[in-house]
């Protein structure tokens, strides 16, 4: 019970047969005993926890509690947790304590949920392994020898090693949904503006988006019911009805339409995916769906767009790390000039600094038109090669990633290598539009295979709908690496 789901855990909770402070101590133990072999957190907070647990436990006694308190959480340390350490994976910011929740942590302290740490990542969310981390990379739980997926290769591993039932994840690329897949646990990023980006710190702002790593499509909605709302706060966040991500778990799937971008399908893909895949989308047409071909003729684009976008968003965002008003600064400097030239080159890493370079040139005099205004018009024709496929078919489905986990450091000297990996999830960033991963397979070497789910803008009820029928009539996601 102590390892149990997001959903299993509270209603123990709610039942008294488990205490908060019991399950918080169970965890932190837990934690403490993995963080040698997969380096999942940055931060530990266990005298916080432990009073959290606490309160939890008198509010539980009084029968009023919010519907998760008291089970224990963790959080990709991107996102501003008040009077906790927020690194961003980064030496930049290695001893900055956070003044402010971001408003999605915010929004799991008010249903209850108790913060046990931060969770390790690519530096400032930058990579697709999180080997780039100031604080040495994140392993996988299925085998140490492989990477977990990246930037929030932390919480994903720490869901899938049953650390943490549950954790946060940002995705501005598939920073979700990729580890997630590497991992075998569900990840799901929703619409832009679903979730407020207040308190996350920025990469690439358009592109963005908090969401969440759970066992199963039952917990993910459970946590985007915390997470999402609006926020005056966030220019970016939209003011819309609450919504309960749970409503539509038990509606059967006959006919629902699923797309087959036949992008997705071809050269390039593992035969291990491939397979996998294949698979998954036979128990959806036992279990009442359709598949359908559609075009997305764009998508192969999405790379090199994303690749000017968001490096030209990051030179910008991370001007303000300057050693002068908060952060790392260089010890030795001779003037203003010199203090940031060393600041930056000691503060930041090698993936940090190359994007910031990229970002700084396409953004320049005399290159803005020919690369980032031509990135941005590009971006619109895949946003409309999806609007056009979604009226053939309800969701789309296809592979996460090329292939499963690659090895530590098989990547690190190919940047465009590790860059391809994300070729099938970075058109979800660019386009706005939910999705989410969830597993379907092993490799033969017993690497975790994930389904990727995309849907129209504000589909989360139905992509979790889907996620959660086809968990009902498969058993991948209750699989979990021997620890």
């Amino acid at each position: 019970m102590l390892t149990g789901t997001l959903a299993e855990l509270a209603a123990a909770l709610r039942s008294k047969r488990v205490s908060a402070v019991e399950v918080t101590r169970d965890t932190l133990a837990r934690i403490d005993a993995a963080q040698a072999r997969y380096n999942a957190f940055i931060t530990v907070d266990a005298e916080g926890a432990l009073g959290q647990a606490k309160a939890a436990d008198a509010q539980l006694a009084k029968g009023d509690a919010p519907p998760l308190t008291g089970v224990p959480i963790a959080h990709k340390d991107v996102l501003m947790t008040a009077g906790v350490k927020t690194t961003c994976g980064s030496r930049m910011l290695a001893n900055f304590v956070a003044p402010y929740d971001a408003h999605v942590v915010s929004g799991l302290r008010v249903a209850g949920t108790v913060l046990v740490g931060k969770t390790n990542m690519d530096e400032f969310a930058m990579g697709s392994s999180s080997e780039s981390s100031y604080f040495g990379p994140v392993r996988n739980p299925w085998n140490t020898d492989y990477v977990p997926g990246g930037s929030s290769g932390g919480s994903a591993a720490a869901v899938a090693a049953r650390l943490v039932p549950a954790a946060t994840g940002t995705d501005t690329g598939g920073s979700i949904r990729q580890p997630a897949s590497l991992t075998g646990i569900c990840g799901i990023k929703p619409t832009y503006g679903v979730c407020s980006r207040y308190g996350l710190v920025a990469f690439a702002s358009s592109l963005d988006t908090p969401g969440a790593f759970a066992r199963s499509a039952e917990d993910c909605a459970l946590m985007l019911n915390a997470m999402a709302g609006h926020d005056a706060r966030d220019s970016t966040s939209l003011d819309r009805p609450r919504e309960d991500y749970a409503r539509a778990l038990a509606q059967p799937l006959a006919g629902l339409r699923i797309g087959m971008p036949a992008e997705y399908f071809g050269q390039g893909v593992d035969d291990d995916v491939a397979a996998a895949i294949e698979q998954a989308l036979a128990q959806f047409r036992k279990l009442g769906a359709t598949t359908v071909p559609v075009a997305l003729p764009n998508v192969k684009l999405s790379v090199p767009v994303y690749y000017v976008i968001a490096p030209a968003e990051a030179s910008s965002n991370l001007s303000r790390f300057d050693g002068v008003r908060y952060g790392h600064r260089a010890a030795n400097y001779t003037d203003l000039l010199d203090m940031y030239k060393k600041t930056r080159a000691e503060g930041f890493g090698a993936e940090v600094k190359r994007r910031i370079l990229v970002g700084t040139y396409v953004l320049s005099h005399g290159y803005y038109d020919a690369y980032y205004l031509k990135a941005q018009q590009v971006r619109r024709l895949i946003a409309g090669d999806f609007s056009r496929a979604y009226t053939q078919c309800d969701v789309l489905m296809g592979p996460v990633a090329p292939a499963p986990a690659f090895k530590l450091g098989d990547r690190v000297d190919d940047p465009v290598q590790m860059y391809l990996g994300d070729i099938f999830t970075i058109a979800g960033n660019l386009t706005g539009m939910p999705g989410m991963s969830i597993p379907c397979g092993f490799d033969r070497r017993g690497l975790p295979i994930g389904l990727l789910i995309q849907g129209p803008a504000f589909a989360e009820a139905k992509l979790l709908n889907v996620a959660h029928q086809f968990q009902h009539a498969t058993d991948w996601h209750l699989k979990a690496p021997s620890t």
